[in-house]
């Protein structure tokens, strides 16, 4: 049985253990109804023209794992930002892990979405937000579809969340091949600020494809800080699909570090549905071997005085390939909008390969918008200038690619998790700074 043929059976069985009364019932009867009709994605379709999911898709996966892989914190401890105190949200092959986590409903709600889903205190927030940004696509409805357990965040009025939240997606390998399809709900109410750590880690080498949706609300004046950490084992898939509705003066930011994994599709869709808001999209890619990582980003401006800012760099070595498709839609309404986007790449390798395409529409006129990409190699004269003054060629390399991804770095505004992004690049990069992880 090929896949889509499973997960549309499995829908019936998922369908049997979920209240058919759930404010959310028919909206995942529609959804598993668009799955069916329009499949998986191929390349025939422009935004996927350069990412086949035929690898990933011939594996035959378990949709309900049967049972939970107890994890002990001591066994996980690197994966986590330990270095200071934080919220966390544990899933361990898709379920809840209360042990390994730490949520808090003091005067903020961080909890689960089997929570929001079903329990009549949350019903007012789930009809006004759930799946109301996030797009009606194939993969995105395939997870609306199956949507009972992920993270969900809602921060009230006039709050500053004092210590980050990390959201964390184990899989151990009990099961041969798995599935996982995690949703992700955050409502940031006005005048409030939050920072949030996200990442999918596989425990296993068995091929796990992971299928996430987040949908992030940052209404009036809100400040969203939002890192994905991507560094996953080589048989691990990612795609992960998030929507940001951005009100008034609200300020989000989504920084995307994607180091690992075997095939990494970033979907990343900001609205601007407010005046005088600021979105903001930066990513760095360091992959080698034959992995895959694709961003598609659209950025759509719709009121005006509002500011966009897209800045994602890339390394790429050995037969890895890249993708970067960018769009920034401005509407006629969008006046005094100041849209930049940047992709710049580095191929280590004549093997290696990228394809971008930076795009814009504008149906505006007073507006500042710029777009442009590069592809190139490291500059040997910079390279052979630092050899002449004694640093190792491999050492001058790692010290001009720290160069060029530094301004991304720079923005991220929780020190511990940039010193922990820096130690990542240096062992992608292959030098050693001392440490561990």
């Amino acid at each position: 049985m090929e896949l889509k043929e499973k997960l549309v059976s499995s829908f019936l069985v998922f369908e049997d253990t979920i209240d058919i009364d759930s404010p959310v019932h028919d909206i995942r009867s529609e959804a598993i109804k668009t799955f069916e009709t329009n499949g998986f994605p191929s390349k025939k379709e422009e935004a996927w023209k350069y990412t086949s999911l035929n690898s990933i898709l011939k594996h035959d996966y378990s949709v309900f794992p049967k049972q939970e892989n107890a994890l002990e914190y001591r066994d996980i401890k690197k994966y986590f930002l330990h270095d200071i105190d934080t919220y966390k949200i544990v899933f361990i092959d898709g379920k809840y892990s209360s042990h390994l986590s730490q949520t808090t409903h003091d005067g903020i709600d961080v909890c689960l979405m089997s929570s929001a889903l079903n329990k009549p205190k949350y019903r007012l927030i789930i009809e006004n937000y759930f799946n109301k940004v996030a797009t009606k696509d194939s993969l995105a409805s395939l997870n609306t579809a199956f949507s009972s357990e992920g993270a969900y965040i809602h921060i009230p009025k006039n709050k500053l969340v004092e210590k980050p939240i990390q959201i964390i997606h184990f899989s151990t390998g009990n099961e041969a091949a798995l599935m996982l399809q995690p949703r992700n709900l955050i409502v940031v109410d006005e005048n409030s600020h939050v920072q949030i750590i996200e990442r999918h880690q596989s425990l296993t080498d068995n091929p796990v494809l992971t299928n996430s949706v987040t949908e992030i609300f940052a209404n009036k004046r809100a400040i969203v800080d939002y890192y994905k950490v991507q560094n996953d084992n080589k048989n691990a898939s990612l795609i992960d699909s998030t929507f940001v509705n951005q009100k008034d003066q609200s300020h989000c930011l989504v920084h995307t570090f994607s180091f690992g994994g075997k095939l990494t599709r970033n979907n990343l869709n900001f609205y601007q549905n407010g005046e005088r808001l600021d979105s903001t999209m930066k990513g760095i890619t360091i992959i080698g071997e034959k992995q895959h990582v694709d961003h598609n980003t659209l950025v759509h401006h719709i009121e005006p005085n509002c500011e966009s800012h897209q800045d994602y760099k890339g390394i790429f070595a050995d037969s890895s390939t890249g993708v970067f498709n960018g769009k920034v839609v401005v509407e006629k309404l969008a006046q005094k909008t100041n849209a930049f986007q940047s992709n710049n790449n580095i191929l280590l390798s004549d093997k290696a390969s990228i394809n971008t395409k930076p795009q814009l529409e504008i149906f505006a006129d007073d507006v500042k918008c710029s777009h442009g990409c590069t592809i190139g190699q490291l500059d040997e004269s910079a390279l052979f200038y630092m050899k002449q003054r004694g640093i190792p060629e491999k050492e001058a390399k790692a010290l001009l690619m720290f160069a060029f991804s530094n301004n991304v770095l720079n923005s991220v505004k929780i020190p511990e998790l940039k010193q922990r992004i820096t130690k990542l690049i240096a062992m992608k990069l292959g030098v050693n700074i001392g440490f561990d992880l």
